[in-house]
């Protein structure tokens, strides 16, 4: 399982394929394809899908080859042929302008999770900025980082979060721009910004890793980070590999380890520990 560039919950329990992986082997049906599933991921899912990539191919002997970036440049690259059998977007526009730009098979659009901002920052940050009023006040970060709202979902819901508090036009000179929302959070752990506003999943990676520390943003904020897949491959043999990994990651083993990472079902709680 490979991720590639920088181009780079709910999965429905009605899933594109027809085996659950959560017991599969690596009999019969692995190494079926010619080559790597390609799959074309929002940057937020990073944690998430590379461990789901890794245990999909455990579990199928089948390899993954992810490209994560911002779901806006992702889908641009698909209307323009990019060979991915898979889309998972950070929100539902992006999918749907695939579809109406004749790729993907939109009956096998899904909802597959609910994303979460964070405002966040290095551990070892002189300041912390619990809430975004504090952003605005006389002594706030000088540069605040978000994903660039032209084309990455979690961008758009910052910049709305923001406009929502009714203090975007204080930040707006403060404001910094990442490609995705990883590459946001780059920008804060380098120190070239104070604080990001960043994807949850991507908060919990770094807590796991000892780096950083974060405080979850109210969703009521913004609109919902509803986030949607469809399977791009037009070959019918590389669709139902897709749909072995949608599969995969609705399985109960792979809701997990969505959850984990803070991406939620509809109408799921976030566990207390989300509350910093």
């Amino acid at each position: 399982m490979r991720g590639t560039g920088r181009a780079g919950g709910l999965v429905l329990a009605v899933a594109v394929g027809t085996a659950v992986l959560t017991g599969c082997d690596r009999g019969a049906d692995a190494v079926t394809a010619e080559r790597p599933l390609l799959v074309a991921a929002a940057a937020d899912l990073r944690p998430a899908f590379t461990e789901l990539g890794a245990s999909f191919e455990d579990a199928t002997g089948e390899e993954v080859v992810f490209t994560f970036g911002s779901s806006g440049q992702l889908a641009q690259q698909l209307l323009e042929g990019a060979p991915m059998d898979l889309f998972a977007s950070a929100n539902a526009a992006y999918v749907d302008r695939v579809i109406d730009g004749g790729v993907g098979d939109a009956a096998t659009q899904r909802t597959y999770a609910f994303g979460r901002l964070v405002l966040w920052s290095r551990a070892d940050a002189s300041s912390r900025w619990e809430d975004l009023d504090a952003l605005a006040a006389d002594g706030g970060p000088t540069n605040l980082a978000i994903a660039n709202p032209d084309h990455a979902p979690y961008g758009q819901a910052a910049a709305e979060a923001l406009r929502t508090a009714g203090i975007l036009d204080q930040v707006r000179s403060k404001l910094v721009y990442g490609e995705n929302v990883a590459d946001t959070q780059r920008l804060a752990a380098t120190g070239n910004a104070d604080a990001a506003i960043i994807a949850l999943s991507l908060a919990v990676a770094a807590d796991e890793a000892g780096e950083g520390r974060w405080t979850l943003l109210d969703d009521r904020l913004h609109e919902p980070l509803q986030q949607v897949l469809v399977v791009t491959a037009t070959d019918p043999d590389r669709a139902s590999l897709a749909g072995r990994f949608i599969d995969h990651v609705s399985s109960d083993a792979g809701r997990g380890v969505m959850r984990r990472f803070g991406f939620l079902g509809e109408g799921e709680d976030p566990p207390a520990t989300w509350e910093r």
